[in-house]
């Protein structure tokens, strides 16, 4: 629990909360540190607050900050683990999925990058790609300048997933 009255600034404390994680294993070296809409929405601070908690942890030598993917434990240079598929897609199944069941209708607006973003705690670039995936598989259509809105029904994807695996997200990854 952050003290947000005490004399040592909300980022320092988030900064050895994330810390301390490392420390106790939740996340190793190359290991993707929660974004900072992850951080807001985790300890309820600002983004300025976030940035400055990665970059107390960069100051540390705790972790490094790769422009448009995240910061990540360990020193620059040190090999990334990375996700063993684009995190884009499975946000864009669910988004798919979300229209299949009939919450996002036709002609609706699908939830915009930043919405994603905060919701699925991702860098907006990320939450983009989502977008951009559904419009290109037909789920979604761009309509400047009201932004990106659910297709028609006869424009989505019709294809069956193999057994067992997700009917969205074996047609999302085509």
């Amino acid at each position: 629990m952050l003290d947000r009255e005490g004399p040592v600034p909300l980022y320092v404390q988030v900064a050895e909360v994330l810390r301390e994680r490392i420390a106790g294993g939740e996340f190793g070296v190359g290991d993707a540190l929660p974004s900072e809409a992850a951080l807001e929405e985790e300890f309820g601070i600002g983004r300025t607050t976030a940035r400055n908690a990665a970059r107390e942890l960069r100051r540390r030598g705790l972790a490094h900050t790769v422009r448009g993917e995240g910061t990540f434990v360990g020193p620059a240079g040190v090999p990334r683990v990375k996700p063993s598929r684009a995190l884009y897609v499975p946000i864009a199944a669910a988004v798919a999925a979300r229209i299949t069941r009939g919450e996002l209708r036709p002609g609706r607006a699908v939830p915009d990058a930043g919405t994603l973003s905060r919701h699925y705690g991702v860098a907006r670039v990320t939450a983009r790609q989502a977008v951009a995936l559904l419009v290109r598989q037909g789920w979604a259509v761009e309509t400047p300048p009201r932004g990106v809105r659910v297709a028609d029904p006869s424009a989505w994807p019709r294809e069956l997933a193999p057994a067992g695996e997700h009917p969205l997200t074996s047609v999302l990854l085509k």
